[in-house]
């Protein structure tokens, strides 16, 4: 062989082929690193539940797990959404009559034999669920809030406040209860009569009727304008001598009239915002604040956060429609509790000026207890989208200022805001202009900035570049304004701007709150998932929740839902529902303890885990089982009638 030919002769190693070629580098984005002596390995994969509005995409984990490699054939997983699923509950098959619920001297039946109650307390009692019995409550906990329980004979904790000879329902003395309830109560309740107004349509809403016909005079001057111009171009009709009738003539005079008001209102109105009243100040400057939340941003949850150091919460989005016919459901949710008073927002949906102007106004004439109403115009449900609420604002911003500025003028002198995202569609940003546009041509008080579109939902991380970018052009507007406005008597008042999306640890808070042009940072699923985030946030620290102090808080929801929801069967029904609802978010903490890395990042996801001891594994469950158990050491057992279906499928196992 010659020398050249061995120069050319490849290199052949005794290794196998695949230690000779180079590891591929695994991608671990998306991966929470746990401990290997963390790590469950001899056990089958639990399907990883879905972030809220994530079911388009798969998780990262799942597809890195996966070793099929996408072949045909293989078992599909639970993704996606249950999106039919009915989670009422069902009421008692034997109830009392409401008139004996405190006892037989609480009056007459006013319907008598053809009542369809029952009447007789020891024939209730007898049909009645036996009564819950739990190492957590040993009493009644409304009874123990309140020195009384509403529920009367009909709580499952009837023992712990009747005198069992005379069956005579106890309650503490009077001093104490006025006490416990200034303490306890709920606030923001709507009156009957004034419900009942609503529902009637006797309610007169006099300034929605006023500031909407401003609207339209505006609407109507502009419309008139286009119609001379294209009257200017086309060339004259000849005249008619024909007679006109009475009924025509009357109904032309009457249009001229209102036209004429119109114009009047126009000129009156033309450069003006409507001159509303003066607002009561609303500061969110480094407040610590609870985004609104469908479903498990109920009042005993907001209380919750409220104890564990939030400043501001909002109530669940109302609809407007439903709140101006005086719907039971739509009114149960600005209620609040005392505690979120001062700092609580009502947050309402609508798309036209008409509901916002009288959903407004009737917030404002009926509830007290109210710091702000917000405008949703960044909801990404289908369903509102469609009917041209939500986000859909955000495709008409003409409509959207129609909307906040007769909200401002209705709504006395309660500030209104809105809460917006960077836009409909991705790569298509419009939060930028849109926002000028809020500060030149509206009085809104504060603008909530979620640094996604619409078409992302909650895929994919929060774009905080962006949201910076649009609070430094919100300042920027703001300052030629003050420019403009420099010899005017006052100066206008700073919008607060507030950022929201992917806030899960005290440093995500302080870094964003850098930005000097950003006021505050809103906590949504952040908050849901560790509920002490604004705990950490205090006393910037990482805080390790053991699996007790996790469990502790799981009590105090408990004890806060049954004081709203009530100790009957219904009632615990309903707490035991939307406990459910809270554990589908609070099982995806992944406790500092057990990881190799952290913080752990809002999207990312771990592998099968187990805790510190089996407590800890039982509330990072995913399956809905545990959950449910994990109620009953609160509500007691669970009964055939419970009915509970989870959002997503991934925790659907039963």
């Amino acid at each position: 062989m010659s020398e050249e030919e061995a120069q050319k002769r490849p290199y052949v190693s005794d290794e196998p082929k695949e230690a000779q070629q180079p590891a591929k580098k695994q991608d671990t984005r998306g991966i929470a690193h746990i401990k290997p002596e963390y790590i469950v390995t001899n056990a089958a994969r639990a399907p990883t539940p879905a972030a809220p509005g994530a079911e388009e995409e798969e998780p990262v984990s799942d597809r890195i797990a996966d070793s099929s490699g996408g072949k045909k054939g293989k078992k599909k997983k639970q993704r996606g959404q249950n999106k039919n699923r009915d989670n009422r509950q069902v009421k008692e098959q034997y109830q009392l009559c409401s008139k004996l619920v405190q006892g037989s001297g609480n009056g007459e039946c006013p319907f008598g034999d053809q009542c369809r109650y029952i009447h007789d307390i020891d024939v209730y009692l007898s049909h009645k669920k036996p009564e819950i019995t739990c190492e957590y409550f040993q009493a009644c906990p409304v009874f123990e809030s309140l020195g009384y329980c509403p529920m009367g004979f009909k709580c499952r904790f009837l023992s712990t406040h009747v005198e069992k000879d005379t069956r005579e329902l106890v309650t503490k003395p009077q001093d104490v209860r006025e006490k416990l309830y200034e303490a306890n109560r709920e606030i923001n309740v709507i009156a009957g009569d004034k419900k009942l107004d609503l529902i009637k349509r006797r309610f007169p809403f006099e300034k929605s009727d006023y500031v909407l016909e401003i609207i339209d005079a505006i609407q109507q001057e502009n419309r008139d304008n286009m119609k001379e111009q294209q009257k200017e171009s086309e060339k004259p009709a000849a005249e008619s001598d024909a007679k006109v009738a009475p009924q025509v003539l009357q109904r032309e005079r009457e249009l001229q009239e209102r036209r004429q008001r119109q114009k009047d209102l126009y000129l009156e109105f033309k450069d003006t915002r409507y001159f509303a009243q003066e607002k009561k100040p609303l500061d969110l400057h480094g407040k610590k604040i609870v985004s609104p939340l469908t479903t498990v941003g109920n009042l005993p949850y907001r209380r919750l956060m409220r104890k564990l150091g939030a400043d501001v919460t909002y109530s669940e989005m109302a609809l407007a429609v439903p709140l101006i016919q005086g719907t039971n459901s739509e009114w149960a949710l600005p209620k609040a509790h005392v505690s979120e008073s001062p700092g609580f927002g009502v947050q309402i949906a609508c798309s036209k000026a008409w509901q916002a102007a009288k959903a407004a106004e009737a917030i404002a004439a009926h509830v007290d207890d109210v710091s702000e109403i917000n405008l949703n115009s960044g909801c990404p449900i289908d369903l509102l989208y469609r009917q041209g609420s939500g986000s859909a604002l955000m495709d008409n911003p003409a409509r959207m200022i129609r909307c906040l500025n007769s909200m401002n003028y209705v709504s006395g002198d309660i500030p209104v805001s809105v809460k917006i995202r960077t836009g409909t569609r991705d790569g298509h940003p419009v939060a930028e202009s849109l926002v000028k546009r809020l500060a030149q041509e509206t009085d809104v008080a504060a603008i909530t900035l979620h640094g996604r579109s619409r078409q992302q939902r909650y895929t994919r991380s929060a774009d905080w570049a962006y949201v910076s970018e649009v609070a430094r052009s919100l300042r920027d507007t703001e300052a030629e304004l003050q420019e403009k406005r420099k010899d005017a008597r006052e100066s206008p008042r700073r919008i607060q701007f507030v950022g929201n999306g992917d806030v899960y640890n005290y440093e995500e808070w302080y870094k964003h709150l850098e930005d000097k042009n950003i006021d505050s940072v809103m906590v949504a699923r952040g908050a849901l998932i560790k509920p002490w985030i604004f705990e950490e946030v205090e006393a910037q620290q990482h805080l390790d929740k053991s699996s007790t102090e996790r469990l502790e808080i799981l009590r105090q929801y408990a004890q806060f839902a049954m004081d709203h929801w009530g100790t009957d069967e219904y009632g615990i029904s309903l707490c035991r529902r939307f406990f459910c609802e809270f554990m589908s978010f609070f099982h995806r903490y992944i406790p500092m303890g057990i990881c190799e890395r952290y913080p752990v990042q809002l999207n990312e996801r771990p592998p099968q885990w187990r805790g510190r001891d089996d407590l800890e594994t039982q509330l990072g469950s995913t399956d809905v089982r545990d959950w449910i158990k994990l109620s009953e050491l609160f509500f007691g057992k669970t009964d055939d009638n419970f009915a509970f279906l989870p959002k997503h499928k991934s925790n659907s196992y039963a």
